[in-house]
């Protein structure tokens, strides 16, 4: 089964995917940070109980125990789980769907990170999904809920729908033309947030930005998507302005034909290198310039990862190795 980020989705010249993330806990059990590690196992195993009582739904469990950290860097780089997962062990596993567009951290901050995730935007499919999945389980599990503020979750930024819409977005021209840091104090008095593709304190690399919610409290899961749909619209449609006029500047039309030459014939090219003609040469085959399909573009930002990289082919075990293989694989989907 093809993966979900080889798709190419609605608004997919600017937008590359959309993901709904909800915390969940069980009433029975204190938060992960208070368990032991035979705690999270009794978490663990009833929530397996409950998402495999059917054939699994198509679901596999994994422990992050029987992981080597080249793999679970890679479950990290391509959005399956969070950085700050990827560095546990005993005691937490996960729940993924063939095609990964499901994902369920367990024991994470909190019991429960179900996330879906959702080519081009997507925020009212991905999340009749998700509501599905949290429907089934919470019919079984006794979820941490009060009346007042709505789902308990370990951190208090999270109360209310416990909810985390967020879309990432390719933002080259607006990049270029310094409108980035306007666009962030704007939506941050909107009651959203504008962050590098890792979350919180990572840097932008390769102009894609993740926009979100950051209210979860006095506001319902309808409103808040609706709310992150309507900006985003409106960034995708500024983008598209600042990219048409970028695209008339010759020096800029230089910058996108000299990225690609790049990497049509480099013999080596690091991770940094890569993201930023990457992003030049999406920008042109978004806007009609190079004949490259986006699918193709947005399978090799996932796949040319480091961890991602390495994972794929055990030889490329060292800096040098890693930046070979890439530049190699760039050629043969570029050329």
């Amino acid at each position: 089964m093809s993966k979900w980020y080889i798709e190419k989705g609605d608004q997919g010249d600017i937008v590359l995917s959309t993901r709904i993330r909800l915390a969940r806990n069980i009433d029975d059990y204190p938060f992960p940070a208070k368990l032991d590690i035979a705690g999270k196992n009794a978490v663990n195993s009833a929530i397996r109980s409950v998402l495999f009582e059917n054939d699994g739904n198509g679901f596999s469990y994994i422990e992050m125990k029987d992981l080597s950290r080249i793999q679970a860097v890679s479950l990290a780089e391509r959005h399956l789980i969070s950085p700050e997962f990827a560095a546990k062990k005993d005691g937490s596993a996960f729940v993924l769907s063939e095609d990964e567009s499901v994902s369920i951290m367990l024991c994470e901050e909190d019991h429960i990170r179900l996330q879906v995730m959702k080519a081009g935007l997507a925020l009212e499919e991905a999340y009749d999904i998700a509501d599905k999945l949290d429907n089934m389980l919470g019919a079984k599990l006794n979820y941490a809920f009060d009346e007042r503020i709505g789902y308990l979750t370990q951190c208090p930024t999270n109360l209310g729908t416990a909810m985390r819409a967020s879309v990432m977005l390719h933002l080259p021209a607006l990049t270029r033309c310094g409108q980035m840091a306007r666009l962030s104090n704007t939506v941050s008095k909107l009651g959203l947030t504008i962050r590098g593709a890792y979350g919180e304190g990572s840097h932008p690399k390769g102009d894609i930005y993740q926009i979100s919610n950051q209210i979860t409290l006095g506001i319902t899961e309808e409103t808040a998507i609706a709310n992150l749909k309507s900006i985003v619209l409106q960034l995708v449609a500024q983008e598209r302005a600042a990219a048409a006029e970028i695209i008339k500047n010759p020096v800029e039309e230089d910058k996108m034909f000299r990225a690609l030459g790049i990497l049509q014939n480099a013999r080596l090219l690091n991770t940094d290198e890569f993201m930023d003609l990457i992003s030049l040469v999406r920008l042109g085959a978004a806007r009609g310039i190079f004949d490259i399909s986006i699918e193709k573009i947005n399978e090799l930002i996932v796949s040319m990862q480091p961890a991602t990289v390495s994972a794929a082919n055990e030889q490329a075990d060292t800096p040098s190795a890693r930046d070979a293989y890439r530049a190699k694989t760039v050629r043969e989907n570029l050329c």
